[in-house]
């Protein structure tokens, strides 16, 4: 009972100087809660905290609402960060990256950066291979969120978008509610409101690595999706509108199998992707209780199991780190150092669904209506 009391009165402490921005404290994780205070647009940037009854520690900070660290047991008892970002408010400004953040307002790409609203082709920025992606070149991941911590184990982020914010049409209102819950899970709300027809896409861009290890690729980590197929991809990463059987090729991950065992064959799809940068379609209906994807390290025996009502999940494997941006604890990451799984309705979908393409979600979203989107990260040991 004196070890829970305790446990309780730290978690409280921290709780209260994270949210008041009190007293500089140091995280598990390593991190300095003096290195992530400045003012930005008026508002207090900060490193928040928030740790279970099991240890378990993740951290954010509210640019981009951003998971910075995620500290979970592996099989010998050993906390471990399984996620890359960096140490300082500094290098999320100056280094742009996509580490941790919720992705606004329209996650993935956008075909040449046009969406038809009420009838009208309206023009979006384009960033990437000519289209529009993660909301343009300065997409919420950039945006400073208020940050509110109702508990020691739930944040509420929250962001308003004036219409035509990246030339997106209509004021919306957007909040992300982390809760870590006491099995080692971290439960993501997505909600969002708008007051003109638009389009809405939010995701989790956490870039994995559950070996601890940044500094080296986790093409051994075993990957499962609940999914029997997929959206192709041109070579500019776009996807073509078909739906395919991911059935004998180096997309079925229907049973474990070691990323790194195909991701070079002499297959078309990835040499567009330059290895897995593609929209997985699940079997799991919109069923947030049944799982839709997992990965396993053999090194440390973490388990990530992802959960989601979402219909699609972007399966990205860092093929674009090049060992040039170094991270936390002076760590530089290289290629394929790092998986992502991005829950989401399919890229392009605003426009293969106002084409009648058959199968796609909408990704629009009316004054009328309310955006709910609900992930869950369950962390665990392989037994």
């Amino acid at each position: 009972m004196k070890k829970l009391l305790l446990f309780a009165g730290v978690v409280v402490a921290m709780f209260t100087s994270c949210s008041k921005g009190t007293a500089p404290f140091t995280t598990d994780s390593g991190l300095n809660s003096k290195d992530f205070e400045i003012m930005v647009d008026s508002i207090q940037t900060q490193l928040y905290v928030m740790k279970n009854a099991s240890g378990m520690e993740v951290t954010f900070t509210n640019i981009g609402a951003r998971i910075v660290s995620i500290m979970v047991p592996d099989k010998e008892g050993k906390m471990t960060d399984v996620v890359l970002g960096f140490d300082s408010i500094g290098k999320y400004q100056n280094i742009p990256s996509d580490f941790g953040s919720a992705i606004g307002r329209y996650a993935n790409r956008i075909n040449q950066g046009q969406i038809t609203v009420e009838g009208q082709t309206i023009q979006l920025p384009t960033n990437n291979y000519g289209h529009c992606l993660h909301g343009g070149p300065k997409g919420w991941q950039y945006r400073i969120f208020s940050a509110k911590q109702i508990d020691p184990t739930t944040i509420e982020f929250s962001l308003f978008s004036p219409d035509g914010e990246m030339n997106f049409p209509g004021n919306v209102k957007a909040k992300v509610v982390y809760r870590l819950t006491d099995d080692n899970a971290i439960d993501i709300q997505y909600e969002a409101t708008t007051d003109a027809e638009t389009v809405i896409n939010m995701t989790n861009h956490s870039y994995f690595n559950l070996n601890g290890d940044p500094s080296k690729p986790i093409t051994d980590n075993i990957l499962y999706l609940n999914a029997d197929k997929f959206t192709p991809v041109d070579s500019t990463f776009m996807t073509t509108g078909e739906i395919t059987s991911v059935f004998e090729t180096p997309m079925d991950f229907t049973e474990p199998t070691a990323i790194g065992a195909r991701i070079d064959d002499d297959n078309q799809q990835l040499k567009n992707g330059h290895g897995y940068d593609h929209n997985w379609v699940l079997n799991t209906n919109g069923d947030v209780n049944s799982l839709a994807a997992s990965v396993t390290s053999p090194v440390t025996g973490i388990v990530l199991e992802v959960y989601t009502d979402q219909p699609g999940i972007q399966i990205y494997t860092g093929n674009f780190l090049d060992g040039t941006v170094t991270g936390k604890k002076g760590i530089t990451y290289p290629r394929r150092s790092a998986i992502c799984l991005e829950t989401q309705v399919y890229p392009d979908s605003p426009n293969k669904f106002i084409q009648g393409v058959e199968g796609w979600p909408s990704g629009y979203l009316n004054p009328s209506e309310v955006y709910h989107h609900h992930t869950i990260f369950k962390f665990s040991v392989a037994k």
